[in-house]
């Protein structure tokens, strides 16, 4: 009786174990999107609506594994002047979400280490866009020229995603400068053409001249008259 009961007894048994096994190795370490690890956080709500908007979680999703992403909470964002946000052109808000992502996968040790300035999502131009993370132990500084503030924890990581809580929004000069596209030069307004008659003489010159050479009768033609009739009047006194 005993060995009819024993093989599935022992059957039951390794199946138990496998299960137990198998559910012990799985993880979230393939996460579907950025946004349910962030949503689980329950304290990125304005952060993940700045992802959303931007489409950077479509971006994010798409160059998993080798992502690092420095995520402000609600509170660091309430922090901001009443109005930024909403006050950034689309461009300005793409900047601002590529900024807090570095496409390569970074964990605590490695911040000592970095080479600095780090390159993010919003370009290699670090002129404008200045990442600085400096690790000393379990602290991690971060600097933008803007902004100063450390990585408040571990929200998640898996060895392909890290993912860090800030408590302040990561600022920078090209964000709230950015640089305008280059305009094409204007076309020189041509010259204006001057009159052909401009060195002209005047109307009344001219009329002058032609009233003149219209009698046909020289400048002196009066002072003669004037003699000739003065000739006359002698001759006729003398008789």
């Amino acid at each position: 009786m005993m060995k009819q009961l024993l093989p599935p007894f022992l059957l039951q048994l390794f199946l138990f174990i496998f299960c137990t096994k198998t559910s012990g190795q799985s993880s979230p370490s393939n996460p579907d999107d950025i946004m349910a690890v962030l949503g689980k956080a329950g304290k990125f709500s304005t952060f993940i609506g700045l992802l959303k908007s931007t489409q950077m979680d479509a971006q994010i999703n798409d160059e998993l594994p080798g992502i690092t992403i420095f995520a402000p909470t609600d509170s660091a964002f309430s922090e901001l002047k009443p109005g930024t946000l909403n006050s950034f052109s689309d461009q300005q808000k793409a900047a601002l979400a590529q900024f807090h992502v570095v496409p390569t996968f970074l964990t605590v040790s490695q911040f000592q280490t970095v080479s600095n300035p780090l390159h993010t999502e919003a370009g290699e131009n670090t002129a404008e866009f200045p990442l600085n993370v400096v690790g000393n132990g379990t602290n991690v500084n971060i600097t933008t020229g803007l902004v100063n503030t450390t990585v408040e924890s571990t929200v998640y990581t898996d060895g392909q995603l890290a993912v860090y809580e800030i408590p302040q929004v990561l600022l920078s000069r090209g964000i709230l400068s950015p640089q305008a596209p280059a305009s094409a030069p204007v076309p020189q307004k041509p010259k204006k053409a001057s009159p052909l008659n401009s060195h002209a003489p005047s109307t009344s010159t001219t009329s002058s001249i032609d009233s003149s050479e219209a009698t046909g009768l020289p400048h002196s033609a009066p002072i003669m008259v004037s003699i000739g009739v003065a000739v006359l009047a002698a001759l006729s006194l003398s008789q």
